[in-house]
């Protein structure tokens, strides 16, 4: 049933402690704004992660993690049990915002993202979704006459509630915590319709992409015009940057990438650009091994996300130096701890080192994270000098 350039000295910055939160003053090296102009005056009121998304070097970097909203926090398990479901705390703004802000205020980090889900958007649309536990995302494996039946009338009544929580948790941050809003990729969206839920490898949207090319590349523009509505509605809400998860985009060929990947986003990035110039976006295409050069250089976003297959050493001489890149700790590293996450944070460090970067993982937060790990990275960023 449908629903109708290089540092050029070393300065450790100062942490001011305000009760619960940690805020860090760091150092400013550059400023490159989208390449209008250089200026080597710090400015100490504009957030230190906009600072970077923009083109400027900061040491040290900023710090937020994916999924740093989650089951490993047990506040927000707490949260969570209350809730009739995963789609009911996605539409409670009171509630989604206070997950949104747990981990800000339990580490400090500079940045809040939105706690909602991909799959919101299809949901938004009227496509019928719904979030099993122990099973994750279940929708009915889309037909090609299902594209049509979209229902663009109902997207702004349904995403009003998401609206709600963009604007409280914007009231709620400091002025040095950047507000990120996101979208899932078109094609990666495309997946969980077409397959029905999280499937290994999405077999059945891959062969649907090669037997239907017509029906699905209406799939996909459909999705990206939409995904452009809902972006520039969270940008209007409060949102001061966003980022595109295209989170299955290693799984196509290049040339598939290239129609599904780099011009869907070049699109969304286009449209972007030309209502909020200065607006960052970030994107993300998941373990898109060297597809993922031709994306940073030719799909228009400002920001690119390393994965944590990615090697900075390869793909950096291969992007705009002025670039800023995001990433790319294992996961698996911030859940051991101890030695493996020292020795991760310091190799990530040195890696970006004389570029604008932004300390990340190279995927979510795993839900069996110790949070006293999450604090520790935090500490390790923020103490670091600069590498030689």
């Amino acid at each position: 049933m449908w629903i109708s350039g290089p540092v050029t000295a070393e300065c450790r910055g100062t942490r001011l402690s305000t009760g619960i939160n940690n805020h860090f003053i760091p150092c400013f090296f550059r400023y490159n704004f989208y390449g209008e102009g250089m200026n080597t005056e710090p400015k100490q009121a504009v957030k230190p992660l906009l600072r970077v998304l923009r083109g400027e070097i900061v040491f040290p970097p900023p710090i937020w993690l994916m999924r740093q909203a989650g089951r490993y926090l047990p506040e927000y398990r707490a949260v969570r049990a209350k809730a009739k479901d995963f789609i009911a705390l996605c539409t409670d703004p009171k509630s989604a915002a206070e997950v949104t802000l747990q981990p800000v205020r339990r580490f400090g980090l500079d940045a809040a993202i939105l706690f909602s889900d991909i799959l919101m958007l299809p949901w938004a649309l009227g496509y019928p979704v719904r979030f099993a536990e122990g099973e994750g995302p279940l929708l009915p494996p889309l037909q090609p006459a299902d594209i049509d039946r979209l229902d663009w009338k109902r997207l702004d009544s349904a995403i009003a509630p998401i609206l709600e929580t963009i604007q409280r948790v914007r009231s709620s941050l400091d002025s040095q915590t950047t507000l990120i809003g996101f979208a899932g990729g078109p094609f990666t969206v495309a997946c969980y319709m077409v397959d029905g839920k999280a499937a290994e490898g999405f077999p059945l949207t891959r062969a649907f992409a090669w037997r239907r090319p017509e029906e699905f590349s209406r799939l996909i523009e459909q999705l990206t015009e939409a995904t452009i509505a809902y972006l520039r509605a969270q940008v209007k809400a409060g949102a001061e940057a966003v980022m595109l998860f295209e989170s299955s985009a290693g799984l196509l060929s290049p040339r598939l990438f290239s129609d599904y990947v780099i011009a869907p986003t070049a699109r969304i990035a286009s449209a972007f650009r030309s209502e909020f110039h200065g607006i960052p976006m970030i994107g993300f295409p998941r373990l898109a091994g060297l597809n993922i050069v031709r994306y940073g250089n030719t799909a228009g976003i400002q920001v690119l996300g390393l994965d944590t297959t990615a090697d900075p050493g390869v793909i950096m001489p291969l992007l705009s130096s002025e670039m800023p890149l995001q990433g790319n700790l294992d996961p698996m590293a911030l859940l051991v701890g101890q030695r493996a996450l020292a020795q991760e944070v310091a190799a990530v460090l040195a890696a970006f080192s004389g570029r604008p970067h932004v300390f990340n993982l190279g995927h979510g937060v795993l839900p069996e994270t110790p949070p006293q790990h999450v604090a520790e990275l935090v500490r390790l960023v923020r103490s670091a000098t600069v590498p030689s």
